[in-house]
């Protein structure tokens, strides 16, 4: 609710599909529960230095397949992140990327405009190609 609520402050993009989730855990106790607890509902897929990523057998919300348990990190004090597919990421970039509380994170293969603001307790992030393309087989895509 917390990152529809900082996408929908920021953006028109009311409508956006959110298809990735991260959890921050903030201590290793956290962490460790947090990766009990999403054994139960996934199974991991990825291991990466941040932490793993998970393939739900059940989405969140209808459309979170993907979630991933973030290692604690005092440079990351919020509670999580989503991942939103816009319509037209060309656009969204273009009509965004002159505001404060966005900014663009160049990948490997990807890009990210990430959506922050200062109080807020969670992240947002735009992804292009969005999370659906870059996991296909998870999305039936």
């Amino acid at each position: 609710m917390r990152t529809t609520a900082l996408k929908d402050k920021y953006t028109d993009e009311y409508g956006a599909v959110a298809a990735w989730g991260c959890i921050f855990s903030q201590n290793d106790g956290e962490y460790n529960e947090l990766l009990n607890e999403a054994k139960k509902f996934g199974d991991i897929f990825e291991e990466t230095p941040t932490g793993p990523k998970f393939f739900l057998h059940e989405p969140i919300g209808r459309t979170i397949k993907v979630l991933k348990i973030r290692k604690p990190d005092p440079s990351w004090p919020e509670r999580g992140d989503v991942d939103f597919t816009v319509s037209n990421y060309g656009a969204f970039k273009e009509k965004h990327l002159n505001d404060k509380h966005f900014k663009l994170i160049p990948r490997d293969t990807f890009e990210m405009i990430e959506l922050t603001e200062p109080a807020a307790t969670v992240r947002v992030y735009f992804s292009n190609p969005p999370i659906e393309k870059q996991y296909p087989s998870f999305f039936g895509k």
